[in-house]
């Protein structure tokens, strides 16, 4: 049952990016990847705020696996992250390439955080 839970979070989250994302890049254009700068930063918010509230509320493993492993898991891209990064050095544009590993390490890091204390604080 994890697994089908697993599966249906990834699905919803893998959509929830791609029109996110593309809605984003569409509005803002493609000089940066701000569409998926910030499905990484709601992405880390939400897992930082669900993850305390999940915790305090005992084992609730399948709630998990759809939410955090399932949808997050799928909302959020590393592999993303990594190719634009790559695209910006390759095009010559290491200030955009720098500012963009800043700014998702950043604001990810904060994101999470203040996820992480409204998590708390909600309890």
């Amino acid at each position: 049952m994890l697994v089908v839970l697993v599966g249906v979070g990834g699905m919803a989250g893998t959509y929830a990016r791609y029109r996110l994302g593309g809605a984003i890049h569409a509005r803002v254009g493609p000089a940066f990847p701000w569409g998926t700068l910030s499905v990484n930063v709601v992405g880390s918010f939400v897992l930082g705020l669900l993850l305390p509230v999940l915790g305090a509320h005992g084992p609730l493993t399948s709630i998990r696996a759809l939410l955090a492993v399932g949808f997050l898991g799928a909302f959020t891209t590393f592999s993303s992250f990594a190719y634009e990064t790559g695209m910006l050095i390759t095009a010559g544009e290491r200030a955009r390439a720098g500012a963009y590993v800043a700014a998702s390490l950043g604001l990810g890091l904060v994101s999470l955080i203040a996820g992480l204390i409204l998590g708390r604080a909600i309890l």
